[in-house]
């Protein structure tokens, strides 16, 4: 039987202060309904002063290796677009924090396809044979990269972290990943970005706007849509799926409309969608993983249910994966 990577276990975390749409409505110039209407968000989670990315991500690590049933991994992977600090990366304190001192880390960055990214890096390394177990996560403290009063990006992120362990094992268990189709498109590196910060374009100063966070809403929605079902679609074709066979898709939680969609063109119903962005936002790089692990708590993910994995970030990136659900304990975010 062919090496396959294995999900083995799951966890999940996002901090424990709500920002509603009420509350945003009170200090910039939105109302809950616009809101509510554009994205499908209710509130998101953020955290407090002093909370960073890896406190995120040590939590939700924690759970999945809980939910594994192990102490360790060979190797942890945390994607992320938050970094506890431009250099170094924080992979390795998070590693360091979990009891994993001496075991390679390192930082994924892919925007909101981070997870997936670092899902195909976790199976390269399973199924070669470098690594039995993998540690891999998804965090993020977006409302930390915002402007305060940018209503075109504030409303819709949120800040949390989904992590999974991955083992090595059998093509035909429950919980092993089927091929992983990832892309990307530098021509359109704009359209998601930070513009200043980095060695293109250096602060200016600690209150230059260009640091924080910008999207153009329009072509993002038209690519994403685009990108994500090109690679669901994909994906789904690999593992020999019909559209009647996907029982959950897991689409990256940008957008309602997006999902709607996305939906739409793979022919599955949102019935058979996870969703949680109503109540989290979109968290980036956390988003799937935190998707995941709520639609098992809530009982809409089963074990032997087929999952399709699709995410599109800034980059631009994108990719999409597939696999079946194990018999796995589950903490919902």
């Amino acid at each position: 039987m062919k090496r396959a990577a294995v999900l083995c276990g799951i966890g999940a975390w996002v901090p424990p202060g709500v920002v509603t749409n009420e509350a945003l409505s009170a200090v910039m110039d939105t109302t809950d309904e616009w809101i509510r209407t554009r994205t499908g968000i209710r509130e998101r989670r953020v955290v407090e002063p002093g909370t960073a990315t890896s406190d995120l991500a040590v939590v939700a690590g924690r759970r999945a290796l809980d939910s594994a049933g192990v102490k360790s991994a060979d190797l942890v992977i945390l994607a992320t677009t938050t970094p506890d600090h431009p250099c170094p990366a924080t992979a390795p304190d998070v590693a360091a924090r979990l009891g994993m001192t001496g075991v390679p880390a390192w930082d994924v960055a892919a925007v909101c396809s981070g997870f997936l990214y670092g899902l195909a890096t976790a199976n390269a390394f399973l199924t070669g044979g470098t690594a039995e177990r993998v540690l891999l996560i998804g965090a993020d403290a977006f409302s930390t990269i915002l402007a305060p009063n940018d209503r075109s990006t504030r409303p819709i992120f949120g800040d949390g972290a989904g992590a999974v362990v991955l083992r090595a094992g059998e093509s035909d268990e429950p919980g092993a990943l089927g091929d992983i189709v990832l892309g990307s498109d530098g021509s359109l590196r704009d359209l998601i970005t930070i513009p200043a910060g980095g060695s293109r374009t250096p602060l200016s100063g600690p209150d230059d706007p260009d640091g924080y966070f910008a999207m153009q809403g329009k072509p993002v929605f038209r690519h994403a849509v685009t990108r994500m079902t090109a690679a669901a679609q994909e994906a789904r074709r690999r593992a020999g799926w019909s559209a009647e066979e996907v029982d959950c898709l897991v689409a990256h939680q940008a957008n309602y409309r997006i999902l709607q969609a996305v939906a739409a063109k793979l022919d599955v119903p949102m019935t058979r969608c996870a969703v949680n962005l109503d109540r989290v936002g979109n968290t980036a790089a956390a988003s799937i993983p935190l998707a995941l692990a709520d639609a098992a708590a809530d009982g809409q993910l089963k074990t032997g249910h087929r999952a399709l994995l699709t995410a599109f970030g800034g980059g631009v990136t994108w990719g999409a994966a597939t696999l079946t659900w194990p018999d796995i304990p589950v903490e919902g975010s």
